[in-house]
């Protein structure tokens, strides 16, 4: 009943994992995949980070991926190798957030043991086990005009892909990530869309919003404009899900005009699973914390993550894993110094996104499991 972290060195690449296993048919992986050298080719890189991955299933050997996300420098010359190379029956999103170690691709891959993956009907990715079935969706886009319209097809056709699957926006979708190309010229438009969506969907500050990172991210199309990913559950009983708001740290996301919730834990009768949005430097009042000090932010963030971790009965020693943004490349050292102080067991990626408010120059996002016992929720 545990979290461990494997480093395990590989040819050209590196694989950071963590492990929960409580003894039950489902064990839950987290991987992050850095490559070694960033003098490699691309092809080399992608390579590497591959037999890596490929090696990770053997040796896991009962698990299946779930969830996969590329990290890449350069989307517009390399994400057709990963179409190509990568053909693994899971949701792959695929996006640049170039990995600020300097290589050219990172991998974050989620396996889970004893579950049946496959493609439904309406085009969402599912993982089943027990009551339950996980529903991913990753790197949906369109060309509508502008950023607006792209997020709200982008939306528009989910709600559609989930009634196909018997479930709705505002009962079953646990976690949302939305990647905006340009994101200081083009997130406004991204916040109109999913404001009114939410709208139509029942969503409001007096329901509930859905756990989500807004975050610069381009697509291998310039056009593209707005990039969605998803996880819903069918089958989830509203009485396992919390949200969580951390209310001596954090404002509500409502209070400046945008609609998401800073975390989500869902309950199972063996484990908790918790989904941090992404968290900036923030005070409860909505207002940025240590504007230019990326140290201080780094602090103030891990605080304010650690609150949101506290009200869902977790700590950091819970967490799986970690996505890390940073506005500016030059503040990476800083900030990579600081995370292998603070988190030398813990699996992470440092890239390049830009932060959907100027003055905030570092945000996070993670998952955390934790093992419980209650006997009159279902199973994972």
């Amino acid at each position: 009943m545990n979290h461990h972290l494997s480093r395990i060195d590989f040819e050209n690449a590196t694989a950071e994992v963590t492990c929960f296993d409580n003894g039950t048919e489902v064990r839950e992986y987290h991987a992050i995949i850095h490559v070694n050298s960033p003098r490699l080719p691309f092809a080399r890189q992608l390579e590497a980070v591959m037999n890596a991955y490929d090696h990770l299933r053997t040796q896991f050997a009962d698990t299946q991926a779930v969830f996969k996300r590329y990290f890449l420098s350069d989307a517009a010359n390399q994400a057709d190798e990963i179409i190509v190379a990568d053909v693994t029956d899971c949701a792959k999103s695929i996006i640049q957030q170039a990995p600020l170690d300097g290589t050219k691709v990172a991998l974050w891959v989620n396996l889970m043991s004893n579950v049946q993956t496959g493609l439904t009907k309406s085009g969402l990715y599912e993982v089943r086990h027990g009551a339950f079935r996980h529903l991913y969706n990753a790197s949906a886009h369109n060309l509508a005009a502008n950023s607006e319209y792209q997020m709200r097809l982008l939306f528009n056709e989910y709600i559609m892909q989930l009634a196909e699957e018997g479930c709705k926006l505002s009962d079953n979708c646990i976690r949302t990530w939305l990647f905006v190309n340009d994101i200081d010229l083009n997130y406004g438009g991204v916040v109109r869309a999913r404001n009114q969506v939410f709208f139509t969907q029942g969503l409001t500050v007096h329901t509930h919003f859905i756990a989500s990172t807004g975050i610069g991210g381009r697509q291998q199309d310039p056009n593209v404009l707005s990039q969605m990913d998803n996880y819903a559950i069918a089958g989830i009983r509203q009485e396992q899900i919390r949200y969580l708001y951390a209310s001596t740290h954090l404002n509500r996301t409502s209070d400046y005009g945008v609609s998401f919730e800073r975390g989500t834990r869902v309950d199972y009768a063996d484990r908790r699973h918790v989904f941090i949005s992404g968290t900036a430097s923030i005070n409860n009042k909505g207002e940025i914390m240590y504007p230019k000090d990326v140290e201080k932010q780094t602090r103030r963030m891990w605080e304010n993550v650690e609150a949101l971790l506290q009200e869902a009965e977790c700590t950091f020693d819970d967490v799986s894993e970690m996505i890390v943004y940073l506005r500016d490349i030059a503040d990476y050292e800083q900030v990579r110094h600081l995370f292998e102080e603070r988190f030398p067991d813990k699996p992470y990626v440092i890239v390049h996104a830009g932060v959907c408010r100027p003055g905030w120059l570092i945000e996070m996002e993670c998952t955390a499991v934790k093992a419980q016992s209650m006997p009159e929720l279902p199973s994972f």
